[in-house]
């Protein structure tokens, strides 16, 4: 039986991490947080075991099902848009090693964002990290002194609890955001439109691009 060399699957790794699941990428208007309204390239990577109940692309859980496209093509075909804000979502991107994703997006003049439960270690360079804990899997310690912003999405009454938990957790200048999930909109919306009142520490994110039908 032959041993790989420390050489050669330092090399196996290179070549793992030149390639990223793109489930898809588009460019946009970014509808919610703290940089709603902004034009944004979305890069949506493949895979997720978080297992959001109420997660609207589902279809991105399962990375097997999405190609593997070398990060050059992916900064190549984010480069034919004239924003240069870029946002890495999923899925669950830190699923991924995204140090040469992001350094290769920035050499190209793009601020990096991500779009995270902050479920696995925190990879990559960042210029914003939009932290969003979920019930369904515990977050990793590394992100609560990196994270920018604070998203908790409010689907019942506990949800409350868990966002003040998360913000005791978080750095002192990190943003705080309340969202309503989709569905519970209605019902959720004058609840937590109160609780800012009473907590003026946080602020409503609202998915804009829906109220407005942009993809």
């Amino acid at each position: 039986m032959i041993t790989p060399s420390p050489l050669s699957i330092s090399l196996q790794s290179d070549i793992q991490e030149s390639k990223l699941p793109l489930m898809e990428a588009f460019y946009t208007i970014q509808g919610e947080g703290f940089h709603q309204g902004r034009a944004a390239y979305f890069i949506r990577l493949g895979g997720c075991d978080v297992g959001c109940i109420w997660c609207d692309v589902k279809e991105s859980w399962d990375a097997s099902l999405h190609p593997q496209i070398s990060i050059e093509a992916i900064v190549s075909q984010a480069l034919t848009f004239p924003g240069r804000l870029a946002v890495i979502t999923g899925g669950e991107p830190l699923m991924y090693n995204l140090d040469h994703l992001t350094e290769s997006l920035r050499k190209a003049g793009f601020q990096t964002n991500i779009e995270t439960s902050g479920a696995y270690p925190v990879s990559g360079h960042w210029d914003w990290i939009c932290f969003s804990p979920k019930k369904f899997k515990p977050s990793h310690p590394s992100i609560f002194a990196k994270a920018h912003e604070l998203k908790v999405i409010v689907y019942n009454k506990s949800d409350f609890k868990f966002a003040e938990d998360y913000a005791s957790k978080v750095n002192s200048s990190c943003q705080l955001f309340l969202q309503p999930e989709w569905s519970k909109s209605s019902q959720m919306l004058p609840l937590i439109i109160e609780y800012i009142k009473t907590n003026p520490q946080w602020r409503i994110s609202l998915q804009t691009h829906k109220y407005m039908d942009i993809p």
